[in-house]
């Protein structure tokens, strides 16, 4: 297991996202598995950075795991901000127009569509949402 921590700024989605990558390459990550992930990132520590600890700023760990049977990667984001969790929110309509739907929530249900597994749990004041995809 490797993690980073970093401020949970916008700035640093492009590093989070590179620290990941390198993981998976090193275990071939097929490159449809990889855009999936790298789009859950970018949703996930987005969210992070906007909403976590506004309007002040605070840090947030990304762990990476790689599991060999079957072969998936476990990513962790890890934060002590507000505590959320997304996985409460109820899914948009999308056979709704885009002028019909809520704004929101779109991102977090690309994440659970395209993820084998989404858990969130907030245990000893931080918010804790781990996304696992099948990569083998």
């Amino acid at each position: 297991m490797k993690e980073v921590t970093v401020v949970a700024s916008i700035d640093n989605v492009r590093k989070v996202t590179e620290f990941v990558d390198a993981e998976l390459e090193r275990f071939d990550c097929p490159p449809k598995a990889q855009m999936q992930i790298d789009i859950a990132i970018d949703e996930l520590f987005s969210n992070i950075a906007n909403y976590a600890y506004n309007p002040e700023v605070g840090e947030a760990t990304v762990r990476v795991e790689v599991i060999e049977d079957p072969l998936s990667v476990e990513i962790t984001f890890i934060d002590n901000g507000v505590p959320y969790d997304p996985l409460k929110k109820e899914d948009p309509d999308v056979t709704l127009s885009a002028e019909e739907r809520e704004i929101g929530g779109l991102g977090i249900f690309m994440v659970k569509k395209t993820m084998d597994n989404v858990v969130y749990e907030y245990t000893n004041g931080k918010n804790i949402l781990k996304i696992v995809k099948n990569i083998g």
